[in-house]
């Protein structure tokens, strides 16, 4: 199979259908209020392994011969690919190498090696656990199951796009992660087959972008590095197969920083009551970031594609949000080094109604003067004015206060 098409899609919904989780069509109210569209969430972030993957790797490994399930399957994945393999592989009793980056959140690995699958860590990036694991395929006769570089594993993740059109008819724009190309375009066959009209917007990390720069060259283009927190699409290069999908079907490809991302994650998590991942909140975050252009009553549908995210990573990011949103700042003063000093600073902050999260007692580390000792108070406030009125509060009372502000470590 070279081309795939929307039979191709329909074949793979028959094969996929006693398998699956029917995610939900979640409509999303803060973003339809900010945007003035009917935005929704297709919460792929729900589905088994956690993310999208399973339905492009059990495709795949169910159109396998048995001779070739006999000899086992192996891939490589940043994460969310080596859950799907690894649980599909499970259901057909097949025997699964998965090669991961050495970075891959511990999360994934984890989870990984719990499906029954092997797991060997090599490389910095997605790129070179796949060099390896084509070394490993050769030295041992595997099947290869690519994480998008497959009309199977295409057509499997194209389901999506069937589900999200006999859920919400009415669509008018499709918002996509895009990582190496294969769930854009598996969604993109589909969609535009079934409904030409729709606008589809594809979304990369702008810390790991080759997409645009490839659709400018004519060519498939190397991204220089793969560092964000979106590991899911931190994929250097798309395919030659999904380049050439993308090109004819994607309306237009933006870009998004980690920032961004995080707001996206953090957006989920408060709003929507859902735990995404970097990758699986790129949609989010192009649309809260207005890289996504929509009119007044479009009616959108955003793909959370998935929801591994390491529960360190997670609370980071709600916390850095928190930061930008003023909800949590950092202030330093100096009191006077003398008993009770500490406790009238505490009384000034309880009295605003401030939730004191940490404070820390400071003397040479600042070159105070000797008679005088520093504190930095990290408070929880209801928004950015709660905390100014915090900080108007030490002030009047006679203490010179100075908020720490986001960019002020070296990057």
């Amino acid at each position: 199979m070279d081309a795939v098409t929307l039979a191709d899609i329909h074949a793979a919904q028959q094969t996929l259908r006693d398998q699956l989780i029917a995610t939900p069509m979640l409509p999303e109210l803060r973003l339809s209020r900010m945007t003035g569209a009917r935005v929704f969430f297709k919460a792929e972030s729900l589905q088994r392994g956690g993310s999208f993957k399973i339905r492009g790797a059990y495709n795949k490994i169910a159109h396998l011969s048995e001779q070739e399930r006999k000899k086992g399957v192996i891939t490589a994945s940043a994460g969310n690919h080596a859950q799907g393999v690894a649980l599909a592989a499970r259901i057909f009793n097949v025997p699964a190498t998965i090669v991961m980056p050495e970075f891959a959140p511990l999360t994934k690995v984890v989870s990984t090696r719990n499906f029954g699958a092997e797991v060997i860590l090599h490389g910095a990036s997605f790129d070179d656990a796949v060099d390896k694991a084509r070394e490993l395929q050769a030295a041992h006769d595997l099947t290869f199951v690519h994480a998008f570089d497959d009309p199977l594993v295409i057509a499997g993740q194209g389901t999506i796009g069937m589900e999200v059109m006999a859920a919400l008819p009415e669509l008018e724009v499709l918002v996509v992660p895009i990582g190496g190309g294969g769930l854009i375009s598996g969604i993109g066959i589909a969609v535009k087959a079934l409904k030409p009209s729709v606008r589809l917007i594809g979304v990369q990390a702008s810390a790991c972008a080759p997409v645009r720069a490839s659709l400018q060259a004519g060519q498939v283009v190397t991204a220089n590095s793969a560092n964000t927190i979106a590991d899911g699409i931190a994929v250097k290069r798309p395919s030659e197969l999904t380049l050439h999908y993308i090109r004819a079907l994607v309306d237009d490809v933006v870009e998004v920083s980690d920032d961004d991302i995080a707001r996206g994650i953090a957006h989920c998590a408060q709003h929507a009551r859902l735990v995404v991942e970097g990758a699986g909140a790129a949609g989010v975050a192009a649309v809260l970031a207005d890289k996504v252009a929509l009119q007044a009553n479009e009616t959108v549908c955003i793909v959370l594609c998935g929801g591994n995210i390491d529960s360190n990573l997670l609370a980071r990011v709600i916390e850095q949000v928190m930061v930008q949103q003023g909800r949590i700042i950092v202030l330093r003063l100096t009191v006077l080094d003398r008993p009770g000093q500490l406790a009238a600073v505490i009384n000034h902050v309880a009295a605003c109604g401030a939730n004191i999260i940490d404070v820390i007692h400071r003397r040479a580390v600042w070159l105070a003067p000797l008679t005088r000792t520093g504190l930095e108070l990290v408070l929880e406030v209801r928004d950015e004015a709660h905390g100014q009125e915090v900080v108007d509060r030490l002030e009047h009372a006679g203490y010179h206060v100075e908020r720490v502000r986001l960019g002020e470590w070296p990057a």
